[in-house]
């Protein structure tokens, strides 16, 4: 069976966020806006999105 995996698109500038959050989006590999990573669909992944959330959109692959 595959492993699901989660696409995630920056959708909103990290400029003026909690500077914890800044990094959270550096540390998920988002550099540009509009930009999008595949990530494995995991606890430590689902954390990340959930404190970004308002940052980012997040698909299903």
């Amino acid at each position: 069976m595959a492993e699901k995996s989660l696409k995630v698109t920056l959708v909103k500038s990290p400029i003026g966020a909690v500077p914890k959050h800044k990094a959270t989006v550096e540390a998920m590999g988002l550099r540009k806006l509009n930009k999008s990573i595949i990530l494995p669909d995991n606890g430590a992944t689902r954390g990340q999105i959930r404190q970004i959330a308002h940052l980012v959109k997040v698909e299903e692959v």
